[in-house]
């Protein structure tokens, strides 16, 4: 008898809620139903905010420090129990490739851990500004956060956002995507083991499309949105929440310049090149999809880095010899495409020309062959616009004035990474570079203690660290004159 394929609920209340419209889940390597999922629209974003709100005013949640440490730590060690069962569904359901699924469920609980610890040291302050008076200045959580998750990473790019709203005192309303509905119905029964987290603290549904997020985001009842996607998203949303000046916590699109440079270790750094392409497929905001080379190494870059491409394995996660996992869906391989077709028509050079796979067992599902494209004009669509995917573009600069103006020429901000084995040089850029995120010889290096986000279209407030509290926070001043002046 073949079993049953799971249907996942949304989690609102401490209980699971179902709804009239029902979509399928797929595993995008096969193209396989491996489950269906209530779409909760708006009614489950209604639903979750009236729990949402319960849950601040009617538990001790917002005011009781200890519990919401405790319960931090024990979402961490929840989620540790369950990490392989996570990392299962990530693959299956998000298409990674187990190693990406390992190393995306493994940062989730230090992130937990870091902000368990942040609540208990978080403090306001007391002044005394003048004799006879003191003053108080206190942090108050703002109510409920709505948190918008991505599908691309969406078991770690969750927690960031939710683990310090809940660190603040917040109460949350979490939309997945359906994307990633059995990833968000197993995050959720996780979470329900934590037997000392509030019913109605944190509350989940899952959608195809946009219409309980809207609610959310439109409604007065959530001050304080936290939201990863789309730098056009990002702005329109904001316009939206403007009518009742929302607190926004946006990390958005980028589009991540790599300059590499004469003195660059070549062998050390076409490793990396080819990591920051092909990790999540490319998609990821900060994908290193600008190749910038000087032109003393730009042969040997080409060639070395366009014999890696050519020879990256593509297949699904149950494949242990697999290298690059499949997009999300075949729309998004049309897509891409579509964005490759174009640049090469404007003028871009074919380095290595990869694509959709159309034959073999590979074409049931959405994989899509890393592809370089050498450009000179740095204005070209490809160039300039977020591909999200396993595209990359080179181009070569002679002086490093240039390839700091190349580098800045985007509307982007998120990260960059810088070659070279000249540290005064490598600081120099660094501060020249306008992005929130440098990584000098290295890629994709992040610290939960450290803050992340993008300048320009790229973001505003910052993920990770201390800062991103600041989003669930309002300043309370109090102020006593006590009249006891001393002598």
């Amino acid at each position: 008898m073949q079993a049953k394929k799971p249907t996942a609920l949304n989690w609102i209340g401490g209980s699971w809620v179902g709804a009239d419209t029902v979509h399928d889940s797929i595993n995008p390597a096969t193209y396989e139903v491996i489950g269906s999922y209530a779409d909760g629209g708006e009614g489950a974003a209604v639903a979750s905010i009236a729990a949402a709100k319960r849950a601040f005013f009617e538990t001790p949640w917002e005011r009781d420090r200890q519990l919401r440490a405790r319960v931090l730590n024990q979402l961490a060690d929840a989620f540790e129990r369950h990490h392989d069962d996570l990392v299962e569904m990530l693959s299956t359901e998000n298409g990674k490739v187990k190693g990406e699924a390992a190393f995306e469920v493994g940062m989730v609980p230090s992130k937990l851990r870091f902000y368990a610890s942040l609540v208990r040291c978080d403090y306001g302050r007391a002044v005394e500004p003048k004799p006879g008076s003191l003053s108080l200045v206190l942090r108050q959580a703002m109510g409920v956060a709505g948190v918008i998750v991505p599908w691309n990473s969406p078991v770690v790019l969750l927690i960031r956002s939710l683990a310090p709203a809940l660190a603040a005192g917040c109460t949350s309303v979490v939309k997945m995507p359906g994307q990633s509905a059995q990833v968000a119905s197993l995050i959720c029964k996780v979470m329900s083991e934590v037997t000392d987290l509030p019913a109605g603290v944190i509350n989940f549904f899952s959608e195809q499309h946009s219409e309980g997020s809207r609610y959310v985001i439109a409604s007065p009842d959530v001050p304080v949105i936290s939201f990863t996607g789309s730098s056009a998203t990002g702005r329109a949303i904001s316009a939206v929440g403007a009518k009742y000046i929302k607190r926004f916590g946006l990390e958005l699109g980028g589009k991540t310049p790599m300059l590499v440079f004469d003195d660059a270790d070549v062998d050390a750094t076409v490793p990396v090149l080819l990591r920051a392409l092909t990790v999540f497929a490319g998609q990821f905001c900060m994908t290193g999809s600008r190749l910038l080379v000087q032109c003393g190494v730009a042969d040997a870059i080409r060639e070395k880095l366009a014999a890696r491409l050519r020879a990256v394995k593509v297949g699904p996660a149950s494949d242990p010899a697999s290298e690059m996992g499949p997009l999300i869906d075949k729309p998004n391989v049309a897509r891409i495409d579509k964005i490759v077709e174009g640049a090469m028509a404007a003028g871009a050079r074919v380095v290595v020309r990869g694509g959709p796979v159309t034959e073999g067992a590979l074409a049931k599902g959405a994989f899509y062959r890393p592809t370089l494209l050498e450009v000179t004009d740095s204005k070209l669509d490809i160039v300039q616009q977020e591909t999200f995917g396993p595209v990359l573009t080179m181009q070569v600069f002679d002086t490093e004035a240039e390839a700091i103006a190349l580098a800045n020429d985007s509307e982007y901000g998120l990260a960059a990474s810088i070659w070279t084995r000249d540290i005064e040089r490598s600081f120099r850029i660094a501060r020249e570079i306008d992005a929130g995120t440098i990584w000098i010889n290295d890629w994709a290096v992040i610290y939960d203690e450290c803050e992340e986000g993008g300048f320009k279209q790229s973001g505003l407030g910052r993920m990770n660290g201390i800062a991103v509290i600041d989003d669930f926070i309002e300043y309370k001043h109090v102020t006593l004159s006590h009249g006891a002046v001393p002598k």
